[in-house]
């Protein structure tokens, strides 16, 4: 029996449980055993944890440090992260599914603690500007921090997302409160102590368990709260943009994604199958950026779904503390139903599953209660029909045959998303030409999911707006000030 956790919310530098005494059950996908119960926050909750920002903002030595000060104590907390990576990443393998390989081996602790520290850098090298005016006037700029930051992150990749928002929003000298996701809390939950290990001072950094209609709620129409950051989908993403706006509060979303990687006929298929594999099926394909459309040139269909379909089916499906496992379950019952639903439609509608489709063979029994599924390939010409216009978030490629570049930049943008895209080619000229064509927040070329910390992210139509990432991420989490001082006699 797994040891079960009692998480709890972090409330002005310490552990509290939800001002009703009530919990939820988190359990996990890999075989749906009990393993958390998480406090169940009310309105008092929030409240309580906004007012404990709001002191530690307006009040508290925090926004008062120099920025070499702040930047110190952020990049101890990324040391910090680094030394508690195994158990981050168990958590992260236990509550989300994800291969722990990826977690702690593939790096992914690694890179939350550089969310941190990058920003922590980068705040240090920040300055502001001098504006003359002749000799009469001078305008010079600040960049002062917004106030209490609300920060609400998604289920897939919970630590490292909100690391991601966490860094910069510290760095400006914010204080926050996080609003975990319900369905994978257990990683986030761990991010108080380690500030206040860190030395972040009490309040600073508050943690709030919960549903996001309660809790989400609560936090994204307080009055108090000044700027809410979330990823997440685009149905919530509005709700909250809708809740924020009586308050005119700071907001950026990221939210949901249908991207498309191009296979031109004259790509590389060694590099090409492989990356469109990875894009694919990457967290059991739980990635806002996952390439889930497959556009593949017709004169190199077949020798592209040939090696395409070999790869998928020679995935290691299965428990994701096995360092061998390739790809782990989907995260929760719901999210299984939901994407097996599309399974259903394709194969109602007629539609050719090359690969996958079903749960796998021979799982061992300690995990056959698990939500598993094979990677799934769909031929789906239709690029108008349901699989290839709405969010899957799962296990599952349909693929699209085109003739043309023309063609191609016209169905991938023939979608209400725009957030990303891959494109496969060895032409130079045509990789420009495209990338420019294409509707989407970042477009990759020969590769997928390269990040630098100082390129803007986010994306385009539905998929959101605002932008993250070196100084797009600082300007969102302060306030710019202009200054004029009138100099003449």
């Amino acid at each position: 029996m797994t040891n079960i956790r009692q998480v709890y919310n972090w409330i002005n530098g310490e552990y509290v449980p939800a001002s009703n005494g009530e919990t939820f059950d988190v359990t996990t996908p890999i075989s749906q055993e009990l393993i958390a119960e998480v406090s169940e926050s009310t309105q008092e909750d929030a409240d309580r944890a906004v007012a404990a920002a709001r002191e530690a903002f307006d009040n508290g030595p925090w926004g008062k440090l120099t920025v070499k000060e702040r930047s110190d104590k952020l990049r101890r907390m990324a040391e910090i992260i680094i030394e508690r990576a195994e158990e981050i990443g168990t958590l992260d393998a236990m509550d989300v599914g994800k291969p722990i390989r990826n977690t702690v081996q593939g790096g992914e602790v690694d890179r939350s603690a550089n969310n941190i520290s990058f920003f922590a850098d980068y705040a240090e090298m920040m300055h502001g500007e001098a504006f003359p005016m002749g000799k009469d006037y001078i305008n010079y700029t600040t960049y002062d921090p917004v106030g209490v930051s609300v920060l609400i992150t998604p289920w897939n990749i919970p630590f490292m997302l909100t690391t991601w928002k966490l860094g910069p929003a510290l760095a400006a000298g914010n204080t926050v409160v996080i609003k975990p996701p319900e369905v994978t809390p257990l990683s986030v939950a761990l991010l108080g102590e380690i500030a206040k290990e860190a030395g972040i001072p009490d309040g600073v950094v508050n943690i709030v368990h919960g549903k996001g209609g309660v809790v989400g709620n609560a936090l994204t129409s307080h009055e108090a709260v000044d700027l809410v950051s979330f990823t997440g989908s685009t149905k919530t993403g509005t709700i909250i943009q809708q809740s924020a706006a009586n308050t005119q509060k700071k907001v950026s979303v990221e939210l949901g994604g249908k991207a498309a990687d191009i296979i031109f006929s004259d790509a590389d298929l060694k590099k090409a199958v492989p990356g469109a594999i990875r894009a694919a099926y990457t967290n059991t394909g739980q990635v806002c950026l996952a390439g889930s459309r497959l556009l593949v040139q017709e004169d190199i269909l077949d020798a592209f779904l040939e090696a395409f379909v070999a790869e998928a089916k020679a995935f290691k499906v299965g428990d994701p503390n096995d360092v061998d496992t390739d790809m782990g379950p989907i995260v929760s019952e719901d999210q299984f139903q939901k994407v097996s639903s599309y399974i259903d439609w394709a194969k109602d509608n007629g539609l050719e599953i090359l690969a996958g489709g079903k749960r796998p063979d021979n799982l061992p029994e300690e995990i056959s209660e698990g939500y598993y599924l094979e990677p799934t390939i769909i031929l789906a010409p239709d690029p108008n029909s349901k699989i290839n216009q709405e969010e899957i978030f799962g296990p599952v490629v349909s693929v699209i045959p085109f003739q043309t570049e023309e063609e191609a930049i016209k169905i991938v943008n023939n979608s209400i998303y725009g957030l990303d895209g891959v494109i496969w080619t060895e032409n130079l000229a045509k990789a420009h030409r495209v990338a420019h064509e294409i509707k989407a927040g970042t477009i990759w070329i020969n590769d997928w999911f390269v990040r630098d910390l100082r390129v803007p992210f986010g994306g385009a139509k539905q998929s959101g707006n605002g932008r993250e990432g070196g100084r797009f991420s600082m300007e969102f989490f302060t306030e710019a000030k202009n200054i004029c001082i009138r100099i003449k006699d």
